[in-house]
């Protein structure tokens, strides 16, 4: 009887902590998440950017922040700054070479929570082919119903990436001190 007592109790505990974490698709078809950049332009001003196509999830847990994951794919080819000859160039085997690495993806290893909705989130973005951890700056913005009767969670995360750690050609039309792109990425995700 306290083997069986002690099996269900057990089971309640993981059902409990298997639906406290929540998975979320990333709303990209109602265009409520967004991937933008800036870099230097010939140590000037600054080109600003993003990237137009891109997919993912992830998963939230508020309980266990330790739980929480985030997997994102992008199009390489999508990159928009507004200039379409420069786009056209950052295309090309001169820099981002969408043909040979027509994505990007970033999945996460871990999550570090410093309060307040606020956290380190640590992956591993595969870029230009070449897989590096990086560590974004991450901040709850809000979650509830929608209009439509599905619920919602959004954040901002930031990073700062160097260009020469992806092995990207130094110079072209972004100049030489070109090295530094900071990364600012909001999401905003549907619960499944």
């Amino acid at each position: 009887m306290k083997k069986a007592i002690a099996l269900l109790l057990t089971g309640l505990v993981m059902a409990t902590s298997i639906q406290a974490s929540e998975t979320y698709k990333i709303d990209t078809e109602g265009q409520h998440a967004f991937i933008q950049f800036k870099i230097k332009h010939l140590g000037y001003s600054w080109i600003l950017g993003g990237f137009n196509r891109f997919s993912g999830d992830f998963v939230y847990d508020a309980d266990h922040p330790n739980n929480n994951q985030v997997k994102v794919t992008i199009e390489t080819a999508s990159i928009d700054t507004n200039h379409a000859k420069r786009d056209k160039h950052l295309r090309s085997p001169d820099f981002f070479d969408a043909e040979k690495y027509p994505q990007i993806t970033f999945t996460s290893t871990g999550y570090r929570s410093t309060g307040k909705g606020k956290g380190i989130l640590s992956g591993i973005l595969n870029l230009h082919g070449v897989s590096k951890q990086v560590d974004l700056k991450v901040n709850e913005i809000g979650a509830g119903k929608d209009p439509w009767g599905n619920f919602r969670r959004g954040f901002e995360a930031s990073t700062t990436l160097h260009l020469s750690d992806y092995q990207f050609k130094k110079g072209g039309m972004l100049g030489p001190v070109a090295e530094n792109i900071t990364l600012f990425i909001s999401l905003e995700g549907i619960r499944q």
